[in-house]
Order: structure tokens, then C-alpha cells, then sequence
């Protein structure tokens, strides 16, 4: 059985794995991002890396997806908005970290390619994928071919700005989709109404420390699940916001299927039921073009790993 080595990175965590042929993840480990040290993220690469290889006799590819604007060889993450990347030789260190050859791709690339390969959107050639997580990421399959633009940058849609001097961003603009449709946005939304409406919030508040300031996403989440209103109006907020950054990315691309993947979208029809409706109206012509769906993605949170495995595995061939 061929393995590859998959490592997907982004704000919060780096997530590994060993991958056979068919997308499977057959062994997994996670470390936390330490986001705002370039050299201490690389060393987190190298013990994931190497953690793995550890447990087979033979890794015939590695590939890591990075939460950032790849150059077109692969070699380095010229910016991250997540992370304290700036022109990072990122290929080159890792390497010499690990002694393995390495394949450096987009995260938005990453899933988006696992997805049309082995999940949600298979047999589409033509997909949009958006995964919802820290931030935004974005990935597209044309043709049946991934498309990374002439300098490798396409699908950063979660720094289209929908909302001129809105809410500031980790790019340096305002006003980007991710600050209204992403976790971080999740998260902001719950605590601000929190804030204000104290007693409206306090079912939501007994999932964390009783604080505004102690809720994090997964506390959320869990709380809509069990009916809570006001997180369950905080998603469908965010599930808005979505399908309004959505409509401007159909406007352009026209694709054949919408992907929503990302940790977020574990929520389910929490999110994309509200996305679904935003987008019916916000989208150009909407009585005249074809339905375009939107499904979840079937890969989860491997999805980034899976697909940078397989694509550094195609790549080495």
C-alpha cells in the first residue's frame, strides 16, 4: 500500500496524516499553529512530518496545504493572513528539516482537489469549493483540472470585500467576506450579543465560563444543536453572510456545484439553510439561470490533508 503524507495548515491547527491511494487516512496527528512564529511553525511541520513517517516503512510523497498565497512553483507562501508568513521559502525548510522531498500547495487548493477526487464532488467538473473555518478559504476545479491562477493566487475569495471600511482584516483591508462568514466571525457575533443582551444569552453563557468572553465555536455550535435561540441566530447571521459572498463567486465562475466544507460546516443546515436562501436572492438573474447546489463537503476537516497528499503524490509522478 502506497502512502502519502498529507499536512494541512491553518490559524489554529496543523493536522497530518497518511493517505493510501484512494483518499484514505490511515493513521492522523495534530499539533496547535504557533501562528505568530514563522520558525516555531516550521518545526511543527517537521515533528507532524516526521511523526508519521516514523510509523511506515515507505512515504512516497509529502504535500502540505498552507493557509496562504502560494508562489507558482510551490516553493514558497509569499502571504498569510493567518499566519506571520511573508515570502516564507517554506519548501526549502522543510526539507531540509525532515530530508524529505515536499509538494507546498494552497489549503482552498488542497480541499478543493480532495473533494472533487474522493468526496462531495466527484464526477463534477466544474466546482467551487469554500471552506469555512478560522477564515475563508477557497478552491476551484475547472475542466476536471484545479486552477491556481497565472501566479498561483485564485480562489481567495474570503478577501472579497463585501463591505466598504467594514470590519478590519488580517490581509490589512477592511471589510473582507471571512470577517462576516467564518468561525472568527462566529465567534464575534455570539460574544457581542452576549454582551448586550445578558439574560437573553445566559443559557448560551452556561456552555462556557459565564463570560461574553469564554465561548468559543464548538460551544456554539453545541448550543444551537440543542435549540438554543440566540446561537442558533448567530448561525444563521453567519450562514447569510455566506450565501451573499457565495452569489458574487457564482456570478463570476458559474460553476455546476457549490462545496461548503471547513470546520464550521459541520453545523450542517444550520448554516447552509440560511446561505441557500441568502444566496437565492442576492445571486444576479436568480430567475434566470440555472439552480446551482449547494452540498456539504463529505471529507470533514481531512479534507486539506487528503487532497495535499494525493496532489504531491500526482505531482511526483
Amino acid at each position: 500500500m502506497a502512502l502519502a503524507i498529507g499536512v494541512d495548515i491553518g490559524g489554529t491547527k496543523v493536522a497530518g496524516g497518511l493517505v493510501d491511494e484512494d483518499g484514505t487516512v490511515v493513521s492522523r496527528t495534530r499539533r496547535d499553529t504557533p501562528s505568530l512564529d514563522p520558525v516555531a511553525t516550521e518545526s511543527t511541520l517537521a515533528e507532524v512530518i516526521l511523526e508519521l513517517a516514523s510509523q511506515v516503512d515507505e512515504v512516497v510523497a509529502v504535500g502540505i496545504g498552507a493557509a496562504g498565497f502560494v508562489d507558482p512553483d510551490g516553493s514558497s507562501v509569499r502571504f498569510a493572513p493567518n499566519l506571520a508568513w511573508r515570502e516564507e521559502p517554506l519548501r526549502q525548510r522543510v526539507e531540509e528539516r525532515t530530508g524529505f522531498q515536499v509538494v507546498v500547495e494552497n489549503d482552498g487548493n488542497t480541499a478543493a482537489w480532495a473533494e472533487v477526487r474522493f468526496g462531495a464532488g466527484r464526477g463534477e467538473s466544474d466546482v467551487i469549493v469554500v471552506g469555512v473555518g478560522t477564515g475563508i478559504a477557497g478552491g476551484l476545479v475547472l475542466g476536471g483540472q484545479m486552477y491556481r491562477g497565472r501566479w498561483g493566487t485564485a480562489g481567495e475569495w474570503g478577501h472579497l470585500r463585501l463591505v466598504p471600511e467594514g470590519r478590519p482584516c488580517g490581509c490589512g483591508r477592511r471589510g473582507c467576506w471571512e470577517q462576516y462568514a467564518s468561525g472568527n466571525a462566529l465567534v464575534r457575533e455570539a460574544r457581542e450579543r452576549a454582551s448586550v443582551l445578558p439574560e437573553a444569552a445566559a443559557g448560551l453563557l452556561a456552555y462556557g465560563d459565564g463570560t461574553p468572553e469564554g465561548l468559543t465555536g464548538p460551544m456554539i455550535t453545541e448550543a444551537a444543536r440543542a435549540g438554543d435561540p440566540l446561537a442558533m441566530a448567530c448561525f444563521a447571521d453567519v450562514g447569510r453572510w455566506l450565501g451573499r459572498g457565495i452569489a458574487e463567486v457564482v456570478s463570476v465562475l458559474d460553476p455546476g456545484l457549490v462545496v461548503i466544507g471547513g470546520g464550521v460546516s459541520e453545523a450542517g443546515e444550520m448554516l447552509l439553510a440560511p446561505a441557500r436562501a441568502e444566496f437565492a436572492i442576492a445571486v444576479v438573474g436568480a430567475a434566470h439561470r440555472p439552480h446551482v447546489p449547494f452540498v456539504a463537503a463529505t471529507l470533514g476537516n481531512d479534507a486539506g490533508l487528503v487532497g495535499a497528499a494525493d496532489l504531491a503524490r500526482l505531482r511526483r509522478g
